[in-house]
C-alpha cells in the first residue's frame, strides 16, 4: 500500500538499489523522454495508452531496463533517466495533496513547495531531518522537478552509471 510521508518525518535518504521502484511502479514518460528512449532503445522497450507515455515491463513485471548484477540492482537508463525515476520516492507538488501540510512545505528558490515520500522506498530513514538531506538531497530533488537541476549528484545511485557501463544488458 502506497503511503506518503512528509519530508520532515525523514531524517535522510539513500539509494540502496533494491529495485522497489522499477518493480512497484509504471513509469509514465513526457514526449521527449518518450523519443529518446524509442530512439536509443527501439520503440518495443515503451508503450502508450490512451492518454500516456510509459516504459514497457518484463515479464516478471519490472521496468524492461531493470538489470541486476552481483545482487544490486541498477539501472539500464542511468544516463537518460526520466523525471518519474529521478524523482522517486519522493512527489513535490505546488499544493499540498496527502495532509499534514505544514510538515510537507518546502521553500526552494523563491518558491513553496510540498514534498511527501513514498513509504514503500526501502532508502527512507525516519527521525529528524539532518542537514545533508535538507541542504543537499531535498534541494537536488526540488531541483529536479522544477527543471533547473539535469544532473544527479545525491539523489541517485553512485556506483550504478559505472557498473552499467561495463555490465548493461541492453
Amino acid at each position: 500500500m502506497m503511503r506518503f510521508v512528509p519530508w520532515r518525518h525523514i531524517a535522510n535518504w539513500r539509494c540502496t538499489a533494491c529495485g522497489n521502484c522499477c518493480k512497484l511502479y509504471s513509469v509514465v514518460l513526457n514526449f521527449p523522454e518518450w523519443m529518446n528512449i524509442s530512439k536509443t532503445f527501439g520503440a518495443q522497450t515503451t508503450g502508450a495508452g490512451f492518454d500516456k507515455l510509459f516504459l514497457k515491463r518484463g515479464e516478471d513485471g519490472s521496468c524492461v531496463f531493470l538489470c541486476q548484477f552481483a545482487g544490486t540492482f541498477l539501472c539500464g537508463l542511468q544516463h537518460m533517466k526520466p523525471d518519474a525515476c529521478k524523482l522517486w520516492p519522493f512527489k513535490i507538488l505546488a499544493e499540498p495533496k496527502y495532509g499534514d501540510s505544514e510538515q510537507a512545505i518546502f521553500e526552494y528558490g523563491g518558491k513553496k513547495l510540498f514534498i511527501y515520500a513514498d513509504s514503500n522506498c526501502e532508502g527512507l530513514r525516519y527521525g529528524s531531518p539532518t542537514w545533508e538531506f535538507k541542504t543537499l538531497i531535498l534541494k537536488e530533488f526540488a531541483g529536479i522537478a522544477l527543471g533547473t537541476c539535469r544532473t544527479q549528484h545525491n539523489t541517485t545511485r553512485n556506483a550504478a552509471p559505472f557498473r552499467l557501463r561495463r555490465f548493461s544488458l541492453y
